[in-house]
């Protein structure tokens, strides 16, 4: 099936008792079992799993073309389910502007049960002189957060084969519909389904989906059924319901974000953008090449320093000044102040999530706010 048809059926199924047909929410915790003691509806108990939920994960690793999904209660408790999998000892690399949640969790939970190194994932060179005979995991994030920079996905991957390290993907800038990781070489894909798979910022989740059902993903099953990080029952069909306009809805934000960044490099107020669907991005042609569409986000730095931006996110009209991304509104935000005192990202940098209002409107309002 094209992937339009896969978000619209993987998750649903005719009620066989009302022939309801959308998929009914399953708010009970508990199953009924058989006179033998065995559970003929196939679930125990809500932690290990759920009828709604079993139908999200279905639809979400058939997205990703994977051979199995775990669904969290959010992105970070998706990425932390990775960490607490790993055997005690176990090295990871990371890019050095890893999203500031999860390099938080590794340098705040972590410390003294892992180890770790933020590097330049793009320098082969570094990457391979950071390789030690207890790394177990290559984390990757492509398009980053907030910079947008690209990484070479299969290249990595060949470098990680040769010493049989798993690599995981943060794709939840591009979704499935712009990049699917696993058909680069990716063992794990890992997404903050709170954004572009929910859509309308009122709903929170995360999910990994995996290439193979191996020793490792049943050790980050494992983690998601004894941990409980599980999403709700009502969650999970919001997610699927969601997740029926997923392709159209991607699209239109990837077109408004390549217009909008077009307009940003020639405005004289502009310092620089940062969107891969750019000639100029510094990946432009890796991304062109792993990417069938260069996602909905970009971000900007302003001429004037921090407080020149600080006062063109003040004056805009539809923009929300707001965290997150992926929804149908338009959103920015000054990252840098979000981030802490170890950030990399410039304190002129803003960060938009393009949303899917017309774009004639989003262009006339940046142009007012950037005077």
């Amino acid at each position: 099936m094209k992937i339009e048809t896969i978000a619209i059926h993987a998750a649903n199924h005719v009620d066989p008792s009302s022939k309801a047909v959308i998929q009914p929410i399953v708010l009970s915790t508990t199953f009924e079992r058989a006179a033998d003691g065995t559970y003929p509806g196939g679930h125990i108990y809500s932690r290990a799993s759920n009828p709604n939920r079993t139908l999200l994960e279905n639809v979400l690793a058939k997205l990703e073309g994977g051979a199995d999904a775990a669904a969290f209660a959010s992105g970070n408790a998706a990425g932390m389910a990775v960490f607490q999998s790993l055997p005690v000892g176990t090295h990871i690399i990371a890019p050095d502007d890893m999203y500031h949640g999860l390099r938080n969790q590794l340098k705040n939970l972590f410390a003294g049960i892992l180890t770790f190194d933020f590097i330049d994932i793009n320098d082969s060179d570094i990457l391979q002189k950071q390789i030690k005979p207890e790394t177990g995991l290559i984390w990757i994030e492509t398009p980053s957060n907030p910079l947008l920079k690209i990484t070479d996905i299969k290249k990595v991957v060949a470098i990680a084969r040769q010493q049989n390290i798993m690599v995981a993907c943060d794709n939840t800038f591009s979704t499935p519909i712009c990049q699917q990781p696993l058909a680069l070489g990716a063992d794990l894909v890992m997404h903050s389904s709170t954004k572009y798979f929910g859509g309308h910022s009122d709903l929170m989740g995360g999910v990994l989906i995996t290439k193979e059902k191996n020793e490792k993903w049943a050790k980050i099953r494992q983690v998601q059924e004894m941990g409980g990080a599980i999403p709700s029952p009502m969650d999970c069909y919001m997610l699927a319901r969601s997740i029926k306009t997923l392709p159209y809805r991607v699209r239109g934000h990837v077109q408004n974000a390549q217009l909008l960044a077009e307009f940003l490099e020639k405005h004289p107020k502009v310092e620089k953008v940062m969107y891969p669907g750019l000639p100029s991005h510094p990946q432009h042609q890796i991304a062109k090449e792993q990417m069938s569409g260069f996602g909905g986000m970009l971000s900007f730095c302003v001429k004037g320093g921090p407080e020149e931006a600080k006062r063109v996110i003040n004056s805009l009209k539809l923009f929300t000044q707001a965290t997150s991304l992926g929804g149908v509104e338009s959103l920015i935000e000054h990252r840098a102040s979000v981030e802490g005192p170890d950030t990399k990202t410039p304190f002129n940098l803003l960060r938009v999530s393009v949303g899917l209002e017309h774009i004639d409107d989003l262009i006339d309002d940046l142009s007012i706010a950037l005077g």
